[in-house]
This record gives structure tokens, sequence and C-alpha cells, in this order.
């Protein structure tokens, strides 16, 4: 992907050369603290960059790894919660843990009857002097299972309030009451779990924002993304990027087969598309536009994407590409054959297609809403 962005003499550029200097090899603590991984971040935080400040920073670390696979909750979610409602006690509290990586995070908001109709959840918050009282059971909790802290959407109002009866809390995942299972994925991963809440007091200081702002702030969680000139990975930032996949496909053997040919032009076109919808999505805030309504167009894309390569890569590697190993520390023995598994959640998690679909055609086609289902 290419875009115009300032020389190589810009002083933005020549700042981030220099702490690149004195920290060749930079640890994950070391980029958190110099705000370099929330550069969109506010000061002290981050460097109140704007979109373009951001893109010259991510070009200069294109060197650099700075994906974290155990940060993206506290770093993509919580975080930027946390600056949006929280006080200043809060940030002080939490935020240097999610930079520097010595706490990592949950999250827990589907439940059983609330996964896409997230409005619907019914775990309840009832509060009981200085704490809230928390019983209720979520689903599908990242990380549950490893964090130390979780974001938590409950129900402090009543259920006929919908969005308005929710609160969202940061919840200490050591307090008694609260019980993990594990999902064991058909990949043999755990990055999902059953997440348990017995009469578990959270402190009220751990409620972020007013009781009822929870789908608000949801909101926030949801929509916040730092800009960035790399593709990532074809599964949700993580596993193989569009060209690795390419190049495997390449070494895969003779193409003198019509029908995957025309396959593997029609995964490459899409890439294409992708990328080209991205650098349309990157040039719009560069110019101070909005362009989170494209946000769901790339994710039905990109995710519908992510299956279909990684479809090819499986049948292309026939019947030696699905025996590799299945178990807890496999998912990077073979990304190949961990990523065809795991791809089947593309279309689900985040949002499923269907509701993207909606998205788009209510907020750019102007369709009317979809109507509730009959009772």
């Amino acid at each position: 992907m290419k875009m115009d962005l300032p020389p190589a003499d810009d002083p933005r550029r020549l700042t981030v050369r220099a702490w690149l200097a004195e920290h060749p090899t930079p640890s994950r603590a070391e980029l958190g603290t110099s705000g370099y991984l929330t550069p969109h971040w506010p000061a002290p935080w981050g460097l109140d960059a704007d979109p373009e400040h951001q893109l010259i920073i991510d070009d200069e670390l294109s060197g650099v790894d700075t994906f974290f696979e155990d940060a993206m909750i506290g770093l993509g979610w919580a975080g930027p919660t946390i600056l949006a409602g929280g006080t200043a006690e809060q940030q002080e509290r939490w935020l240097p843990g999610i930079l520097d990586g010595s706490e990592t995070w949950s999250q827990l908001f589907s439940e059983p009857e609330a996964g896409s109709d997230l409005a619907s959840l019914r775990i309840r918050a009832r509060r009981d002097g200085d704490a809230y009282v928390i019983t209720g059971q979520k689903i599908w909790s990242t990380w549950a299972n490893t964090s130390d802290w979780g974001i938590l959407l409950a129900r402090t109002g009543d259920i006929d309030e919908k969005q308005r009866g929710i609160s969202y809390f940061c919840v200490d995942m050591s307090l008694p009451g609260i019980e993990v299972r594990p999902i064991i994925e058909m990949t043999g991963g755990n990055h999902f779990n059953e997440t348990w809440f017995d009469e578990v007091r959270v402190p009220v200081d751990c409620m972020i924002g007013d009781e009822g702002d929870g789908w608000r702030l949801a909101k926030v969680t949801l929509g916040a993304e730092r800009l960035s000139l790399s593709e990532g990975g074809v599964l949700w930032g993580m596993g193989p990027t569009a060209d690795e996949c390419f190049e495997h496909l390449r070494d895969t053997g003779p193409w003198d087969d019509a029908i995957a040919r025309r396959r593997f032009s029609t995964e490459w076109t899409d890439a294409e598309i992708i990328r080209l919808l991205s650098l349309r999505m990157l040039s719009s805030a560069v110019a101070g536009d909005d362009p989170s309504s494209f946000a769901s167009i790339r994710k039905c894309l990109a995710d519908v994407f992510g299956q279909d390569v990684l479809s090819l890569v499986k049948d292309r590697r026939g019947a030696g590409g699905m025996l590799g190993t299945q178990d807890l520390t496999s998912e990077h023995d073979d990304v190949y054959h961990w990523g065809y598994l795991f791809s089947r959640a593309l279309t689900i998690g985040g949002g499923t297609s269907e509701v993207q679909r909606n998205i788009i055609g209510e907020r750019l086609l102007g369709l009317p809403r979809e109507p509730p289902p009959a009772s």
C-alpha cells in the first residue's frame, strides 16, 4: 500500500529515528511508555498525534514488531474507554500497566442470549454500599482465563431499559466468586472462555462513567482503532498476511489446474480491493473526515477473504495440510493449519457479517431499520 507522506527530513520522522537509534530493539514496555504504541492517545499516555503523524510513526517503525497479541484488549479496547470515560484517578490506576504490558485484559461482553444483540444482556450489577454485586454469565470471553483485569458490561437498570440500563466496569479477575471455564476451540487452542459471576463484589470506583452510561462507552470501546499502514495478518491482525499467504501458495506446486488458477486470481483481486479500501479510509482520516462508515464494508470483505484465502492454502497443500498438531500450544507450529481452523470465527466475532450488512444498509444506503422479529 502506497500513500504520499512527508519527506525523509520531516522533523517528526527525525524524532522517531533518534529514538530508534537509542532503542534499536525496543521492548514492549519501552514502546508503550514512549507513546509509540498509542500515538493517537492524548498526552501523557500517548503523543496526541494527528492522523498524518500516526502514519509517519507507523512508517518509521515498520521494521519493529509492534503487534502484541495479549495487548489487543488492553491497548485496543480497555485503554481508549478508560481515557474517554474514566476519572484521572482511574487513568493513573490502569493505563500504566496497559502500556508497559505488566497487566493484561480480557473482554466480558457477550452472553448466551446476548451476542449480536448486546443490548439484551442480562448479567446483573446490584449496588450494595461501596460495591456492586455482580451475578450472571458471560461467554466468548477473550483471554478471561489468563488476564489480570476484564472490561465488563452489566445491567444496573431494568431489562426493559435496554441500552439505558447498562453500566461499564473494570473487574479484577482474581476476585472471589469468578469462575472461568475454558472453551477449547477446534484449533486445539483456547482464546475464548465461559465466565461465571456468583455474587462478585466489585468496588464502586471500578465503574467507568456514570451508572447507565455503559452503552455509550461500549461504542467507544468497539470503535477505537489506531491508524496504521501495515496490513497485519488475515485473522483480525493475527496469523499470516495476505502477501505471506500468496507467497506460500506460489510454492505449492504446479498451477496447471484452471479452477485453482481462477481461485488464486480471485483472492489476489479481493486482497487488492481491501488494500484500496484501507487506503481510502486512511486518506479520509488524514483529510479530517470520519472513515468509520467504511469500517463495516472492510470487515465484511476482510473476514470472508481471510476464510477464502486460507481455504485455498488448505486445498493446495492436500491431506498433509490438515495434519498439523492440535493442542493448547500449537497455534504457531503450523500457522496455515491453525489459521484455516480459526478463520471460521471471522464472520462471527466482532459483529457478525449479517450485522455489518445491516449497518451498511442503514448508514450508507439509507435503508430503513430492520423490523424487530414478530413476537
